[in-house]
Formats: C-alpha cells, structure tokens, sequence
C-alpha cells in the first residue's frame, strides 16, 4: 500500500494537509503521527524511551522497543519527475517491521511530503517531484504497534531539465556566497565561480520569504548581483544554471537586515513586549502599548517592529497583524483604535520559531519610536 501526505508548517488551508509547527519536521521524522485510512488522521505514538535492550540471541519481549533506523540511504536514480531511492533494512525491535515512511521537503518551499511504502527497500518517488528541483529525504521504519525507528541518513538532490539532452548533470553549488556590501535599501551579493562538466553559464538570485515563496530577482552571468532590502530580515540564495538548463542545489540562505530603528520620542509612548508561553517550536506573546503623552491621546494606532530571530506570526488578536519578512505591523481594531492619555492597549500573538525567539528591541507607534520597558 502506497500513500502520499503533504503537510505544510503553520500556514491554513492546505488541502489533505496536516499543519507543521515551524522547526518541528526534524524532529517529526523521529516520531511524526501516522498515516492511517484517512491522510488527515492523526496517532498519538508512545516515544517514551525503552527501558531495557533487546537481548541478543532471545525472542523479542512485549517492552515498547521501536525498530532501528534505516541506513545507508542513496539516491539510485533521479529524472526530471521521479527519484528513486534504496536504502539498509532496519532491525526490528518489539514488533514485526511493517513498512517505511519516506519524507521529503523541496528547498525553500516550506512543504513536507511523506509516502508509505510496505517492507521493501526500495521506492521510486514520484508525487510532487517537479523538474530542476531540490529535495531532501530521509526514511524511518514502523513496526506493527505503530512504533517508529530514528530518522535515516539525508539524501539532497536536485532534477535535471531534461531526461533526454546531452547534459543531465547539474552545476556543484556556488561556494562562498556572502555579502559584499550594504546600503540602507540595497545589498551587494557575491560568491565564487561553480563548476560543471559542461559549463556554467549563469547564476539565479532569489529572495525567500522564509516561508513558501521564492521571487526570482536577478539572472547574472558574474559572480555579483546587486539586489533591494526590503524592511527586517531578508533571504536571499543563488543557484547556478547550465546551458541546458540544469539548476545546482542552492546555496544556504544568506540573511541581511535592511530596516533602521526609528528615532525614541521620549514622553510619547512606551511598548511592553513580553513572551507569556514558550516551547520548543511556539511561543505566545502580549504586547502592551502605552500612550505616554501628557495631553494628546492617539487616535488610531499602527504598531510596527521586526523579529530579530526566525519568528513568524500564526495568528492574533486584539490587533489586526500582519507580517512580511521580518517586519510585523499591528493595526488596531474597531474598539481599541483609541489610547487615552496615560491609558493603554493590549494585544497578542500566537507565533512560531525554530532557531531564535529574541524578542524586539525597537517598535514605532504611528512611525514614531517608543521607549521600550524593560
């Protein structure tokens, strides 16, 4: 029985998808709910950790030990619309092995993909693999108690343009991609020649948006390329290109802020940011905006500020928030569009992170810096 499953990280809407928290897909490969009848379904597994080894030369006990983890994944195979890949059978554990999950994620396209395959080792992927293409895969084994080995070694690969022209073979990446230099609302990319065995013949610059979406800012036939800042963080990566069209795996993002604090206004507004709940992958936040001003109250207010880590915005409320790159803006609502001299509003987030929840070290109310309370 074969199945396949996409789920996407903290963003609605995605038909037969399951929401992923932000930094949670390595980790769910260890231990992500199963596939059952229906793709949306979810199992609650018992991951607690065993408490005694298999004996070896006995007949495995009842003890919940999970199966070991596949090894020596390989790409054997990979066409402009399939990969195949094999891999080293796992060792049982408690339970008879059943079958593998194969998890997939394309580059910087926040969507994770899994099938189910029987107990074989061996498959060929070929839902949702498009051509010039960057994936990465990992295998984990399950027994018939629903129980999951660790996760596989990864394997990266990248599509050819073509399965029938002279070069199927795709550019090696672009090494030391960097920034050059910077200006407040441009920026100055560079890197080293890439290699190919036939010939490079140019290099594509991309912006991500850290989530889903990547624009195409600039195709160069150099090793430089001058591209805009946009307010907070920005992404960029580089892919070469072959004359054949082949793509390279891409280079690691390269994150450059182009947002400058506005001026403080001391004696005009205070804002109080503060994380009430954090775990490993979410947090929530209540930000509290105070009108300082001796005599004039604020009608109608826009909060702006950027995240100075990976955080992203999932939900709010009290606030109309929105958030692109880095840079969160936070516009009242019908009934608090009004901050009384000496009174306050509140606000809160529901947000997501995986490498850093540093909260903001400046905020602007109506495009004037607040003091920020300790």
């Amino acid at each position: 029985m074969r199945s396949t499953v996409a789920t996407r990280r903290l963003l609605p809407g995605l038909l037969a998808a399951t929401v992923l928290p932000a930094a949670v897909f390595g980790a769910l490969l260890a231990a992500v709910p199963g596939v059952g009848a229906s793709p949306a379904s979810a199992v609650v597994l018992d991951t607690s950790p065993p408490t005694r080894s298999p004996t070896s030369g006995t007949t495995p006990g009842t003890s919940p030990f999970p199966p070991s983890a596949p090894t020596n994944l390989v790409a054997t195979a990979v066409t402009s619309g399939s990969v195949t890949l094999s891999w080293t059978a796992s060792t049982r554990g408690c339970c008879e092995i059943v079958g593998y999950d194969v998890f997939y994620m394309q580059a910087y396209y926040d969507v994770a993909f899994s099938q189910q395959v029987g107990n074989v080792t061996t498959v060929t992927v070929t839902a949702n693999i498009a051509r010039t293409k960057q994936y990465t895969f990992t295998v984990t084994a399950r027994d018939s108690m629903g129980r999951r080995s660790g996760v596989s070694n990864e394997v990266v690969v990248v599509t050819p343009n073509t399965d029938t022209g002279p070069d199927t073979t795709p550019p090696g990446t672009p090494p030391g991609f960097a920034l050059a230099s910077q200006t407040a609302t441009t920026a100055q990319l560079a890197w080293t020649p890439a290699t190919d065995d036939v010939g490079v013949t140019g290099y594509e610059v991309y912006k991500f948006d850290g989530v889903f979406i990547s624009t195409l800012l600039a195709t160069v036939s150099g090793t430089t390329a001058g591209v805009p800042l946009g307010a907070g963080r920005n992404q960029f990566y580089v892919r070469a290109r072959d004359a054949a069209g082949n793509l390279s795996i891409a280079t690691a993002a390269l994150n450059v802020n182009g947002a400058t604090n506005p001026p403080v206004t001391p004696g005009l507004c205070q804002v109080t940011y503060t994380n009430t709940s954090q775990w490993q992958t979410g947090f929530v936040a209540s930000v509290t905006i105070r009108n300082t001003s001796p005599s004039t109250p604020v009608e109608g207010w826009t909060l702006t500020f950027a995240y100075p880590g990976d955080q992203r915005v999932v939900s709010a409320w009290s606030a109309r928030v929105t958030q692109s790159n880095a840079v969160v803006t936070a516009q009242h609502a019908d009934w608090n569009r009004v901050i009384p001299v000496g009174g306050s509003v509140t606000f809160g987030i529901y947000g997501a992170w995986s490498a850093s929840n540093v909260a903001p070290a400046a905020f602007a109310l109506n495009g004037t810096g607040c003091v920020v309370a300790a």
